[in-house]
């Protein structure tokens, strides 16, 4: 019997950067690695590289803390890196890059949210505008050949994502299960297109992560 093909993915969030330490709402905004998240990356790139991990593509996020932290992980793999854009955090508009006080300052009378309301007014991406692309993502990615892919990201656009594989819609007011992804953890899952089969084989791994964080 001819062996089944199958997709062999891992989603993962980027080393900690410094939107993370100094707790800022990075959206789009392109803050690069701190010397933290260039160590995680690295812990990474060295776990994988003793486990002897293999990957077919490493596409990411063409944001530098998800570029750099994919460019870690190739150079220890002898792999090149494809950056997409489809990849890039969630749009939120005039808030990106403020302090949780500087958001409460802008925006005092946030109200009732809907999946499709924009994040701020009418300005960044909603968590319905989110999701559709996210599976955009998705849709794309499985159109190439089935194979081993690393993709690189970032924890709003990997949770609507994860939403998109196990059939969770997006809902009012950001309530709803969270798929959490902290810097450089990732989630592990495979694809049987010849049964539309989903399997999830790790969530959040951080296994070569001892150390302090902000995220």
């Amino acid at each position: 019997m001819a062996e089944r093909e199958i997709y062999d993915i891992i989603f993962l969030r980027h080393g900690e950067s410094v939107g993370n330490a100094e707790s800022r709402w990075q959206g789009q905004a392109d803050f690069p690695l701190t010397d933290l998240g260039r160590e995680q990356a690295q812990a990474l790139a060295d776990r994988w590289q003793e486990e002897g991990r293999q990957f077919d593509s490493i596409i990411s996020s063409p944001l530098e803390r998800a570029r750099v932290t994919a460019e870690t992980i190739a150079n220890a793999l002898n792999l090149s890196v494809e950056t997409d854009p489809i990849w890039m955090e969630r749009n939120i508009g005039e808030i990106a890059g403020m302090t949780g006080e500087e958001v409460n300052r802008r925006l005092p009378d946030r109200k009732f949210i809907t999946p499709f309301s924009a994040i701020v007014g009418d300005d960044g991406e909603g968590d319905w505008a989110l999701y559709l692309r996210a599976g955009q993502a998705l849709h794309i990615l499985l159109r190439r050949k089935p194979g081993k892919y690393l993709v690189v990201s970032h924890g709003g656009l990997l949770n609507q994502v994860m939403y998109a594989v196990v059939g969770i819609t997006p809902q009012a007011n950001f309530s709803g299960p969270r798929f959490r992804f902290k810097n450089t953890g990732f989630a592990d899952v495979s694809y049987l297109p010849h049964s539309h089969r989903w399997q999830i084989n790790a969530l959040n791994d951080r296994s070569h992560w001892n150390g302090k964080d902000s995220d």
